[in-house]
């Protein structure tokens, strides 16, 4: 009943999208020069955005802001943001500064510009307003790993006090309360930056009731809240049970420990990146197991430090193989959910190494190695503890009569295999030493040889330092993981430069062209910016800025393009631009065919300096 008023509440509106959103397209387009003022700008996005209040900046030639209308998604597409322009726009280059939220909790921002009749002769630095403060991203992140940490820490030693039934759980009670106040706090204070983060504001912005009240409506402070009250239920569900435990209730304690760990997690897979993208329902179920297993495994790593060094040698005979057991099922989860995740995030092999999000997965993956590899020492010091048990409990099993056709004891037989191999081991390291040291040591005559109990305590120091060194690398890859949950996906990445919004202008439209006269002067070697509008069979548009090789705008004496189709032999079509003072245009260019055309630009820089470049344009229907 919680899970589902839990995924209820978080999962309310949710719409598959791709996992952390990018930009795929704006109109006008950027860099683009229209003949008419347009009247809103629109954006689109690989996924649905959230809008704020200041989602959109623009500002004029003058370079002061311009009055905009309320930012609104276009025609209802959650993927789209849009804003109203004034009905007159002066002549000159505009800069749209914009910041939105994606699905997966995360804002995104950034900078365009569009020119009207032509672009201005000179624009100056333009502050577009914040991004982000250093102040609110610094605590943002170290308040979204401690919460990480401490959930783990949570989970972990509740699960080791009720999976592995140490006789002595007093050294487990202040790290399980210090984890729970952790939380709490941390999810206060995420939820107090919310606001801020979004907008990239100061800290000071957290305490504006206004915005507060914006973030407990949107889809991550929803998350949080649950957060908080998943929490007072656990709070009560552990006092509870340090009060009155009872034997006979343990399947029932163990149903509802594991519902509330499970809603405990549903609060992080419901508001990042497995909230949005490909295969929704399958992703957040991944992500929790994902969060669990680690719980489990890094949290009970804490949790069996802390055993190892105040718990009795004779509990830890049992303690310690049910915990490695534990161990071994949860690191099975975490491969296969890890192998999942990471093909769901990345969606290429290539993207592995060319992006962020790749090459911070393969730091996550050494890591983890590394990690296995620590984590093979320390079993093989757990089987050395377990192998006293394993002998006792076979021997136990000898002198009690079983009934013909019981089940065979698997698991203690290979127990009791495991401790007469290390046991054989040992006689065979005995076998080595001279004679007369053996006779001494069967007749107690040396005082020298280490009892058995000093060879279980040298045991059980080795495994301490070898846990030590999990929980030290555990933590490393927490802070790994962290990092990772805030990084754009490199399928998103790739989604956002290979995809193009429906309705939008094709990615051909415009095209820079180098070119290069030979002549050593800033107007023989440069660029030309062409603009095609709008791309497609019919009338076309033709923008030719140029620019100088100091990336500054020149005039030359002539800018002439044409068009051919070869493969169906049409051409070449004069544009027949004319000079419209500091670019050349014109509104007349009739391409009749859809296809691949041929577009050559010549730049004449004097009487007789000139050079042809030819590039491909495609033509939609």
């Amino acid at each position: 009943m919680l899970l589902g008023t839990v995924l209820v509440l978080l999962l309310a509106g949710a719409a598959p999208a791709s996992a952390h959103a990018a930009l795929r397209g704006t109109d006008p387009d950027d860099g683009s020069v229209v003949k008419r003022a347009p009247r809103h700008v629109t954006l689109t996005f690989t996924e649905s955005v959230g809008l704020l209040d200041d989602s959109f900046r623009v500002f004029g030639p003058d370079q002061r802001r311009v009055h905009t209308d309320e930012a609104t998604h276009a025609d209802g597409r959650s993927d789209t943001a849009r804003v109203g322009l004034p009905g007159k726009l002066a002549q000159g280059t505009y800069t749209v500064a914009w910041r939105v939220v994606s699905a997966d909790s995360h804002p995104v921002s950034g900078a365009f510009t569009f020119s009207v009749g032509k672009p201005s002769a000179t624009t100056g630095q333009i502050d577009t307003g914040p991004t982000e403060d250093p102040l609110t991203g610094g605590l943002h992140d170290a308040a979204r790993y401690l919460a990480y940490l401490a959930a783990a820490l949570l989970v972990g030693l509740a699960a080791f006090a009720l999976l592995c039934r140490p006789a002595n759980t007093s050294p487990l009670r202040k790290p399980l309360v210090a984890a729970w106040w952790t939380l709490l706090g941390s999810t206060v204070v995420l939820l107090l930056l919310r606001a801020p983060y979004e907008t990239g504001t100061g800290p000071a912005a957290a305490f504006d009731a206004a915005a507060l009240g914006r973030t407990l409506t949107g889809r991550p402070g929803e998350a949080l809240l649950a957060r908080l009250v998943v929490l007072l239920l656990m709070a009560a569900f552990l006092i509870r049970l340090s009060r009155r435990r009872v034997p006979e209730e343990r399947p029932a304690v163990l149903a509802v420990g594991t519902a509330l760990a499970a809603a405990l997690g549903l609060t992080w897979a419901a508001a990042e990146h497995a909230s949005a993208g490909i295969q929704v329902p399958l992703a957040m179920t991944s992500s929790v197991l994902h969060l669990l297993a680690t719980g489990v495994w890094l949290g009970g790593l804490v949790a069996l430090l802390l055993t190892l060094r105040r718990s009795a040698g004779d509990d830890l005979l049992e303690v310690v193989p049910r915990f490695s057991r534990i161990a071994f099922t949860s690191v099975t989860v975490l491969a296969v959910t890890g192998v999942y995740q990471s093909w769901r995030g990345l969606g290429s092999l290539s993207a592995l190494t060319g992006t962020s999000y790749g090459r911070l997965l393969l730091a996550k993956v050494a890591g983890v190695a590394v990690l296995l590899l620590v984590a093979g020492y320390s079993r093989r010091w757990t089987r050395r503890i377990a192998a006293p048990a394993a002998v006792t409990r076979a021997a136990v099993h000898e002198r009690v009569p079983q009934p013909v056709g019981a089940p065979a004891l698997h698991h203690e037989l290979e127990e009791l295999r495991e401790a007469e191999e290390l046991q054989g081991t040992e006689e065979a390291r005995e076998s080595d030493e001279p004679r007369e040291s053996r006779d001494s040591g069967a007749s107690g005559a040396s005082a020298e040889e280490p009892s058995a109990s000093d060879g279980g305590r040298d045991t059980r120091r080795l495994l301490r330092r070898s846990v030590l060194v999990e929980v030290v690398v555990a933590a490393v890859v927490l802070m790994i993981t962290t990092v990772l949950t805030g990084t754009l996906p490199g399928r998103a990445q790739a989604e956002a430069a290979q995809q193009a919004p429906a309705g939008a202008l094709p990615p051909t439209t415009q095209a820079t062209v180098p070119f290069d006269t030979g002549e050593g002067t800033v107007t023989g070697r440069g660029t030309v910016q062409v603009t095609l509008d709008p791309a497609r069979v019919g009338e076309n548009g033709v923008q030719a800025v140029v620019y100088g090789s100091d990336t500054g705008l020149v005039v030359v004496p002539e800018v002439r393009i044409t068009f051919t189709l070869p493969s169906r032999k049409v051409g070449p079509i004069d544009a027949e631009l004319t000079d419209l003072g500091g670019y050349w245009g014109t509104n007349s260019v009739n391409l009749p065919l859809a296809g691949n055309w041929t577009m050559k630009t010549t730049v004449r820089v004097s009487e007789v300096d000139q050079v042809s470049v030819e590039r491909k344009v495609r033509i939609a229907p």
